[in-house]
């Protein structure tokens, strides 16, 4: 494969797959932008912070399901089993400019993570 897009991409997503997200982050502009089902997450350290507790925490295996790319624009498909959720598919559509990912647009559904939240938090008197 040549395609510059995938490959960043498929790098990135094996590093925050495998639970190495100081690489991961590697793989993204400092400015990096992501549309996520939670809003827009702009710059790295936002970026890590929405991230890492999915990946650190709640991420038990990963399943590519399709990798497509070329010079600029990468689309990856696959699905997690995660603790709330035995089956999370995802999809992430990433920019890639100058070597880095300037842009994800990031889907999932956040329902089982959300009600996941929510039995982790105090009951309330």
């Amino acid at each position: 494969m040549t395609n510059p897009a995938l490959q960043i991409a498929l790098a990135y997503h094996r590093a925050w797959t495998g639970k190495d997200l100081d690489l991961a982050l590697t793989y993204l502009a400092d400015e990096v932008v992501c549309d996520a089902p939670a809003g827009r997450i702009v710059g790295i350290e936002a970026y890590r912070d929405f991230l890492a507790p999915f990946a650190e925490r709640l991420l038990i295996s990963v399943e590519m399901i399709a990798a497509f790319g070329d010079d600029s624009t990468a689309v990856l498909v696959y699905d997690t089993e995660t603790i709330p959720a035995k089956s999370a598919p995802a999809a992430e559509c990433v920019t890639v400019r100058d070597g880095k990912i300037v842009y994800n647009r990031f889907v999932f559904d956040r329902t089982p993570f959300d009600e996941f939240r929510r039995r982790q938090e105090p009951a309330r008197p």
